[in-house]
């Protein structure tokens, strides 16, 4: 009996030629040697490779150590790239030649994926939006006055978005109680996650042009998992009178690989109901398409699930926070990301941050491990999600995870 093909997955793998999600791998043998993949099941195709062997004419773009080039190639090439992976990886033809370039997950080392740009992180979810306000105004309005007119967001760093797998230190900055008559230096003692989902712009846009709503799908590649990594005590001593800093810069940790929006089609849900009205740019009631994902996310720490924050549940979706952040006239640049800010639903164990499920540190978090409020060293968090797919097959989005190791 020969032996199966790696291409014969089991029905429903989440990981299906339905998906086919990218990202950079090097193999044990090559360890310098950067190359762009898909996954397929439990293994990565060398694309380039591939796109070599079976004379693709985007063979060049392929052939790349990073997924920028085809970002930039622009939307007709990333629907061209995808039909033809698709047949390489379906049509039994094509299998002397793809399968010797298939290499098993568990064998090769997962990088960063893309170049990245800018970096620029938004405050999208009401559910989280009002907790975080009751949390820290709770004699005042949860909502600040702009939040229902506009989405919310700040400029981060893009030199500390790393990879999947990628340890974090534990800041250090300033931190002050409300009780105490001085602030002092020294590790976080608050430190969180923010479970999010990103978005990778593909083709650049013009400065002084604005992308309207419409041309979403024209700028935006694909998305992933995202963890804003966050210092609640650095934060709050610091984000008065102006936004995040030290507080969230250390770190921004991102999945390995990069969903396209072509794999999510039968994820594309309306967002919650608007009750106030919108601007022109902002107002997507005439829209073809309807705006959010259906993304049902798992945020596991050591290993034990804490939340399930449902993504659809996002009030500003990623169309309108493209638009508000270009309307200005700031244009875009191939490998920029944006970050939808924590997805947090209305019950207890739907919010995607620490900060959220234990109220602030009031309320610790049993766990088998032992109780939690903020991040310990050594603490693992792991972030999963997946996406209704064609003829209800899941679609997976790859894994984000990061370890906590004490400050320098």
């Amino acid at each position: 009996m020969s032996e199966q093909s790696p291409l014969d997955l089991a029905e429903g793998d989440p990981f299906g030629p339905h998906n086919l999600p990218y990202g950079v791998f090097t193999t044990a043998d090559e360890p310098e040697r950067r190359r762009l993949g898909v996954r397929i099941g439990g293994h990565v195709l060398d694309v380039g490779a591939a796109a070599l062997a079976l004379g693709s004419p985007y063979a060049g773009v392929l052939a790349q150590p990073g997924l920028n080039p085809l970002l930039a190639a622009g939307r007709t090439a990333w629907r061209d790239v995808r039909r033809a992976l698709t047949a390489w990886v379906t049509v039994p033809a094509h299998r002397p030649d793809v399968e010797p370039l298939l290499h098993p997950l568990d064998a090769v080392t997962m990088h960063l994926p893309y170049e990245v740009a800018d970096y620029v992180d938004f405050y999208a979810s009401e559910h989280h939006a009002t907790n975080v306000g009751k949390i820290f105004r709770p004699d005042g309005d949860a909502l600040t006055p702009n939040w229902k007119h506009l989405p919310i967001g700040y400029h981060g760093r893009s030199g500390t978005v790393v990879v999947s797998g990628t340890d974090v230190v534990r800041p250090s900055g300033q931190r002050k109680a409300p009780a105490d008559p001085a602030p002092v230096f020294g590790p976080s003692v608050k430190l969180d996650i923010e479970a999010e989902v990103g978005f990778l712009v593909g083709t650049p846009s013009e400065r002084g042009r604005p992308v309207p709503l419409a041309d979403f799908r024209e700028h935006v590649f694909g998305l992933f998992l995202l963890n804003d990594w966050s210092a609640r005590d650095i934060q709050a001593w610091e984000y008065v009178p102006l936004g995040p800093f030290l507080g969230k810069s250390f770190a921004t940790s991102v999945a390995a690989w990069v969903t396209p929006l072509e794999a999510l089609e039968a994820a594309r849900t309306a967002p919650p109901a608007r009750d106030l009205p919108l601007q022109s740019y902002l107002d997507d009631a005439a829209e073809e398409e309807p705006g959010g994902f259906d993304l049902r996310i798992s945020v596991a720490l050591n290993g034990h699930v804490v939340a399930e924050p449902p993504f659809a549940t996002m009030y500003w979706t990623a169309a309108q926070q493209l638009a508000h952040m270009t309307v200005n006239g700031a244009s875009l640049r191939t490998g920029d990301l944006f970050g939808s800010g924590t997805v947090s639903g209305p019950e207890v164990n739907q919010r995607g941050s620490l900060l959220e499920l234990t109220w602030n540190g009031r309320d610790a978090l049993e766990l088998p491990d032992g109780k939690r409020t903020f991040l310990e060293d050594g603490d693992e968090v792991t972030l999963t999600a997946w996406a209704p797919g064609p003829d209800g097959v899941r679609v997976g989005l790859g894994e984000v995870t990061g370890r906590i190791v004490p400050s320098a």
